[in-house]
């Protein structure tokens, strides 16, 4: 595809210089990905600004230039094109989408935010859709996938660049469904602008994030984005019980449907049983009603079941292959993970990173047993600092014991961190290990017979960041290691 073609996806650009007939070989908006030819985006970053890389992208050959600030593209006007345009971050988007031939087009994308359960509700929709015989592939926080293809996920949505490229691959492979986790970061940034969506979920908003958005408020809008940008031919799934979504219905211009627990909604649960193995409820849809079991657990899991359905019912799946689905899906990984103990006590990884998160499953684990309850716990660093005290609080005030540790700390002092964490605390069933494979140890020393070890935080994740960059960790794993170090 020519420049001259790409560059009329764009609304209000100014073309000051340079060939616009020749081939684009590629896009880029890392300099040291350029190679002849490419197109070199410039964005202004929240750490970097892609403008003080230009000269790097002439060197190596691009064959163009777009960027916001017109001054830095002067010195090499004879040089290569030069093309202006109001916001980089969104014309990005908008060229990355035709570059890859639009493929959100060609297959149906399911866009999945809110603070918790994105990850629950690609998966189960993934299960679904394969129960049904369609092939499916997965855009979140624990990995990009479809077909024989696996790729580690550096953010939960990434850049429209990765975005188009994986929409692109489901399309060659014959991929029908996308469930993708889009994130209120991706949508504030204009990350998801050149899909179109199918359809899209919407789970819940409690707070997180709140370092970069900065309120609440500007968190749900954000996360609004996804869903007043859908026309007739889409429809929404939305959760009835929480008031974020109350307010989403009356901002809507497409069909909906709705699920719940408390409130009257399309799709409804009665939960009938709940232990630390397994949840049964009743499935109420229409003229539907069907009990069903679960190897997932707590009511949280429920509402993402519900989301699910509900979302499958309004595609025209049949409610004997979704019921089939659910009730054969196993578990996803780092989100209330059980790890075998081989003992007489529970031990769960869960991704719970904030206070509504953490919150959740450890009423889930109240409320399936009576057991003792000791979690390890910390908070990320360079991240929203005023829920550290929250969950602080959440945590000492529903477990019986706290083990507080560090997350990801990142160039962040953990100490410091921790000390956040403690000003919530008013109890004093807590102990302070800041070395998380030491914290882990000692939360696994205390385990008694008939215990519940809920290790919370990092669930599914491989490797812990730290000031000096990541380093190769899992919970999971030194979970297993210190119970076999364990003598009982």
């Amino acid at each position: 595809m020519t420049l001259a073609e790409l560059i009329k996806s764009i609304q209000g650009y100014r073309l000051y210089s340079g060939l616009v007939d020749f081939e684009v070989k590629g896009i880029s908006c890392n300099s040291s990905q350029v190679a002849p030819q490419f197109l070199f985006v410039a964005i202004k970053g929240n750490k970097q600004d892609g403008h003080a890389f230009i000269k790097e992208a002439v060197a190596k050959g691009a064959g163009a230039i777009l960027l916001q600030d017109e001054a830095f593209g002067l010195p090499f006007k004879e040089k290569v094109a030069i093309i202006q345009v109001n916001d980089s971050r969104h014309a990005l988007a908008r060229l990355a989408a035709l570059f890859y031939g639009e493929p959100s087009g060609a297959l149906k994308v399911v866009g999945i935010t809110g603070t918790n359960g994105k990850t629950t509700i690609a998966y189960l929709g993934e299960a679904i859709t394969r129960e049904a015989g369609l092939l499916s592939g997965v855009v979140g926080t624990v990995e990009y996938r479809f077909g024989s293809h696996t790729f580690p996920s550096k953010n939960t949505t990434p850049g429209p660049l990765e975005l188009e490229s994986l929409l692109h691959g489901m399309v060659q492979e014959g991929v029908q469904y996308c469930f993708m986790e889009v994130s209120s970061h991706a949508l504030d940034q204009g990350r998801t602008e050149g899909i179109s969506f199918s359809s899209a979920i919407f789970t819940n908003v409690t707070q997180d994030h709140l370092d970069y958005h900065g309120t609440l408020e500007n968190y749900f809008q954000a996360k609004a984005k996804l869903f007043t940008g859908l026309d007739g031919h889409s429809f929404v799934v939305i959760n009835n019980d929480n008031s974020y979504g109350k307010r989403l219905l009356g901002l809507i211009q497409c069909r909906a449907v709705t699920y719940g627990i408390e409130e009257h909604s399309d799709v409804m649960a009665a939960i009938t049983r709940m232990n630390l193995t397994h949840t049964e409820f009743t499935l109420t849809h229409k003229n539907i009603k069907v009990p069903v079991r679960t190897k997932l657990i707590g009511c949280h899991n429920v509402y993402n079941i519900l989301a699910s359905c509900a979302w499958a019912f309004k595609e025209g799946l049949k409610s004997e292959v979704v019921v089939s689905a659910i009730e054969r899906f196993d578990s996803v990984p780092g989100r209330l993970e059980r790890i075998d103990a081989g003992g007489d006590f529970f031990v769960f990884v869960d991704y719970a990173h904030t206070e509504d998160a953490l919150l959740n499953v450890i009423q889930t684990l109240r409320q399936v047993s009576n057991a003792k309850i000791i979690v390890v716990f910390g908070c990320g660093g360079e991240r929203d600092t005023t829920k550290r005290p929250k969950m602080g609080r959440v945590v000492t005030e529903l477990a019986d014991y706290a083990v507080i540790t560090s997350d990801n700390p990142r160039s962040e002092d953990p100490d410091g961190i921790i000390s956040d964490i403690k000003n919530g605390i008013s109890k004093n069933n807590y102990t302070v290990e800041v070395d998380r494979y030491a914290a882990i140890k000692k939360a696994v020393s205390l385990i008694e017979p008939g215990n519940i070890l809920l290790v919370a935080g990092k669930g599914h994740e491989n490797s812990q960041i730290l000031k000096t960059g990541p380093v190769p960790f899992d919970d999971r794993e030194v979970v297993k290691e210190c119970l076999r170090l364990k003598k009982f």
